[in-house]
């Protein structure tokens, strides 16, 4: 599923114009982003979170190579999804 398929299944379940569709899916993923790089964790109750995780620099190896390569400090997002979320894919 992508934006468009999103867009689509508001259109069909609300009645909505694939514009107004559109502007309340963009809304949200931008809400969702603004959010994440601010450092707040976002919440979704039923569905699961999208939190920041700090990975520290560390050496590895090129696999090429086999030479040893810094890999700088990063950020990364992670999602855990709701337990509900996770027995609906169960069954």
């Amino acid at each position: 599923m992508n934006t468009s398929d999103l867009v689509e299944k508001l259109v069909a379940d609300q009645g909505l114009t694939k514009v107004q569709s559109k502007a309340i899916v963009d809304s949200v993923l931008k809400g969702i982003t603004d959010s994440v790089v601010a450092g707040d964790e976002v919440s979704l109750p039923g569905f699961g979170k999208f939190k920041v995780q700090s990975r520290a620099a560390r050496e590895g190896r090129n696999p090429a190579t086999g030479a040893t390569i810094k890999i700088a400090a990063s950020k990364k997002i992670a999602f855990q999804p709701a337990k509900a979320l996770k027995d609906a894919l169960n069954g």
